[in-house]
């Protein structure tokens, strides 16, 4: 792997909200499948000598495919003699912040039509939880989508939720005025909703009719796979008139929900 490369990897775990929290697998070809388990079997009361009953795990299968993502930038040949300036740094963090944020957007909003399928998706996305009737979401709604996700499932979950969306749930106080969501007690802790921690994108659909403001659930059954070797290339020649070198930067990725029941949204009605 190239110096470049390592660099890219890390600034995207940076730049990505998303990244740290999903299960990340390399692949080495277009498509990938993934055996699910789609249901499960169960145990049953027997009589004594009774024959047992057969119950067994329906498997079924999650395609991952690479779907290619890009960017390209032109620096100024002066800025590349300049010692001080740090070149593989400053192209791994401007490309990681473009390709980051696309991913991002695709990971949580995307419809998998030539981008990953995000937790967001109306097909393929997580399962809707709970719903309500209206924009202004209340922590009532926030409680019934919290217990529609099953026990193990809540035991690694996350809330990820927009700025505004947050800033909405801050702002609902009880009846005696005071604000029902408190911060942190300690400091150094993270705010959490509910005893679960929360984290922020600008592509979390915002609160409005029709819309799904809100995901919380365990992210780690969210499955990026990163097809093995990200390309970059420096380009010498093709703006050489202008005293500059393009640098170009691509990788395929994909990403789904594999198991849609591990994470849940809560859903506001159409007006």
């Amino acid at each position: 792997m190239l110096p470049h490369e390592k660099k890219l990897i890390s600034a995207l775990e940076e730049e990505n909200v998303f990244r740290p929290l999903a299960t990340k697998i390399q692949t080495s070809s277009g498509d990938r499948k993934i055996p699910v388990i789609t249901q499960k079997g169960e145990a049953s009361w027997m009589e004594e000598e009774e024959a047992y009953s057969l119950s067994d795990d329906s498997f079924g299968q999650i395609a991952l495919s690479a779907y290619k993502v890009g960017t390209a930038i032109k620096i100024s040949e002066e800025l590349l003699n300049d010692s001080v300036f740090d070149l593989p740094s400053y192209i791994a963090k401007e490309f990681a912040r473009r390709i980051g944020s696309k991913e991002e957007e695709a990971f949580l909003i995307g419809d998998g039509k030539g981008k990953p399928t995000g937790i967001f998706a109306n097909a393929g996305g997580a399962e809707n939880g709970a719903t309500t009737s209206t924009a202004n979401i209340s922590f009532d709604d926030m409680i019934e989508l919290f217990y529609s996700v099953k026990s193990p499932y809540r035991k690694k979950a996350v809330w990820i939720l927009n700025e505004q969306t947050v800033k909405a749930l801050r702002k609902i106080k009880d009846s005696t005025g005071n604000y029902i969501w408190q911060p942190a007690v300690s400091s150094g802790l993270p705010d959490t909703i509910l005893n679960r921690p929360y984290v922020t994108s600008v592509y979390a659909p915002v609160s409005a009719a029709g819309a799904k403001p809100i995901a919380f659930g365990d992210l780690s059954y969210y499955w990026i796979a990163d097809r093995q070797g990200r390309s970059l290339k420096r380009l010498n020649e093709l703006f050489a008139m202008n005293g500059q070198v393009g640098f170009l930067a691509s990788q395929r990725v994909d990403g789904k929900l594999i198991l849609p029941e591990a994470v849940k949204t809560l859903t506001i009605k159409k007006a």
